[in-house]
Order: structure tokens, then sequence, then C-alpha cells
């Protein structure tokens, strides 16, 4: 049976700016980028060409019913960083109700998500995927649509990448990242589906 990282250990490190990846199976190391990827909310823009894909009706959006999946779905990738203590030890954290899961659901099946941690107005994004396209652009919007609503102040990407740049993700110094945390996850907020339409 895969160890357990303690789940008063994963939330104290994510106040002080740091998480976990499993370099190799069973291997977990910590980590706080020098450059940190963040997605400010009020920046976030979807692109024009995402726009009709949000308002498919065929898209369902679900909160925290299928947070294992989406967990196992985001490592099934050729390298990942999510092995049996990590799975393990965010389903605790599910739990207790400290990380959440957006789902995209299309014709009663799984098509995307993504999942993270939640403390005080801080989430972390931790993954996502997709298993049909444009599915985590969905999920995206939808996090964003709770954090927005719920009174959060910090996204966390860890790094960004193309796919979050195009959605206004920037890097800031760790520094500035600290200092926007530490007011972040001293407020209360509010994870919560369904919440109010973006302004676009």
């Amino acid at each position: 049976m895969a160890i357990l990282i303690p789940p008063e250990l994963l939330l104290s490190a994510y106040r002080q700016g740091a998480f976990p990846m499993a370099v190799a199976p069973g291997d977990i190391q910590w980590f706080s980028p020098q450059q940190r990827g963040i997605l400010p909310l009020e920046a976030f823009h979807v692109p024009h060409g995402t726009r009709r894909t949000l308002r498919d009706p065929a898209w369902e959006v679900r909160v925290d019913t299928a947070f294992d999946e989406v967990m196992r779905a985001c490592a099934e990738r050729k390298e990942t960083w999510i092995d049996d203590v990590i799975l393990r030890s965010y389903a605790k954290l599910h739990a207790l109700g400290h990380a959440h899961a957006v789902e995209v659901w299309h014709e009663g099946e799984l098509a995307g998500g993504l999942y993270g941690v939640a403390v005080g107005g801080a989430f972390f994004g931790e993954s996502m995927f997709h298993r049909r396209t444009d599915a985590s652009k969905v999920a995206l919007a939808a996090l964003v649509r709770i954090l927005r609503a719920g009174g959060f102040t910090l996204l966390d990407t860890q790094w960004t990448t193309p796919h979050l740049a195009q959605f206004g993700a920037i890097e800031i110094p760790r520094t500035r990242y600290l200092r926007l945390l530490a007011s972040a996850v001293e407020r209360e907020a509010v994870f919560r589906w369904p919440a109010p339409e973006l302004e676009r």
C-alpha cells in the first residue's frame, strides 16, 4: 500500500508556496519555482474561437462527483508526476474538503476536467486532461467562474503553458507570488457549483 503525505503537511506546504511531485514512483520531491505561473482572475479571457465551444449545450459541468477518476485521467500520459502516493494523498485531501475536481461530461461520459487544492482564497491548480477536444477549456472556464463567484483572489498554475497563456496566464517572480499567496490564504472563500456566468 502506498504511503500517504499527511494532509496537514500538504496544506502547510501550499501555504508556504510549495507543492509535491513524484519524480519517480514513490520518490516525492517538493517544488517552489523561482518563476511562478498564475492566472489572474481579473485578466482571464476566453479566446474568440473558444466562445462558441463554451456555449455548446452538449457539455455538462459537474464538481466533485468523480474526483478519483479525474486524477487518474490526468495521470494517463507517457510522463506523469502523479503516482500512487500523490493519488492517495489528494484523495484524502478531497475527502476532507480541501481538494476539488471540475469535470466536463459529454453524453454521459467524462470528457475532460481538472483538479486542485483550495486554501482560503487561493486555488492551486494541479493538472487537467481532455478526452474530447476543448473539454479542458470548458473545465478551466468553469473553474474561473467558481473562483470569481466564491471570493478567491489567486489561481496558481505552478508553471505556464501555451494552453494557459491564451487565457491570460503569466509568470511572476516567487517573491511577488509569496506576497499574493500570503494575502489570499487568509481570505474566506467558497468553492461551489453552479456559479454565475462570466462576463465576456
